[in-house]
């Protein structure tokens, strides 16, 4: 008979860089993110704009069949926060069909560390922290721990959607390359499995003219039997190569005493 299980507590990491204890430093540019936050959502446009944010932050992008229309009624409604909403999503079927059964914990440990957080991992070492957490308590677990956290309250609050924080700083032209991009859905193994990326053909074959088929001079080919008329190079044959050359015979050397 075994005894209860004891979740570990969440391992000490430290940034990899300086960077990260810094705030931000910003100048007005188009690689500022659009903050989606409901407490400054006027209207329904401005509502389904918030709701259409966290979709595309935690789902990459939402079909119909992944939008749950009772949380959106309760989110417009204010029966929930936006922080809520943002944790329903991630224990959503949706998002344990489709992400976590295909990805390795520490694949899905860097996504909500990237998602919920909204910066990159401080290095292996979170990735292994938050992998234990994962290993333990499971996604909500870690989603809880996260969303508790004062890191995630001081920068995106009860109403704000979470966001992508690059740094644009005055020596980088542009800011940090987007989650999805960095970090895609499947991993290569299951990439591989199901069949991406595909490359479907639709059109007609394109066929050269004749003239493209001529040799209009300029290939080594074309000077193969005059390089093996050489005196140097007569009497050695095409296929033989520099197998059977004893490179060490041919080594200069300087021994002691000459």
């Amino acid at each position: 008979m075994t005894g209860p299980r004891v979740a570990l507590p969440l391992l000490k990491y430290a940034p990899t860089t300086q960077n990260s204890r810094v705030k931000a430093l910003r100048v007005g540019s188009d690689e500022d993110p659009k903050a989606a936050s409901l407490d400054k959502a006027y209207n329904r446009e401005d509502q389904n704009f918030v709701i259409e944010s966290a979709y595309r932050q935690i789902f990459f992008h939402a079909f119909k069949v992944d939008r749950d229309r009772t949380l959106e009624s309760q989110l417009r409604d204010g029966q929930i926060t936006v922080r809520d909403f943002i944790r329903s999503l991630c224990l959503s079927d949706t998002f344990t069909r489709s992400f976590y059964n295909l990805n390795s914990n520490y694949k899905v440990a860097r996504h909500l560390v990237e998602k919920l957080l909204g910066r990159t991992t401080h290095g292996k070492s979170e990735e292994i922290a938050w992998s234990a957490v994962l290993m333990t308590r499971g996604v909500r677990g870690m989603v809880d721990d996260i969303l508790n956290s004062a890191e995630y309250l001081d920068a995106f609050g009860y109403d704000m959607v979470p966001y992508h924080r690059n740094r644009v700083v005055g020596s980088r032209a542009a800011g940090e390359t987007p989650f999805n991009l960095t970090s895609p859905r499947y991993d290569a193994y299951y990439r591989s499995i199901l069949g991406f990326p595909q490359i479907i053909y639709t059109g007609s074959i394109k066929s050269f003219p004749e003239r493209a088929q001529q040799r209009r001079g300029g290939f080594p080919e074309d000077y193969l039997p005059w390089v093996r008329s050489l005196p140097a190079l007569r009497g050695i044959g095409g296929a033989q190569g520099n197998a059977s050359i004893d490179y060490l015979a041919k080594v200069p050397y300087r021994s002691i005493g000459r």
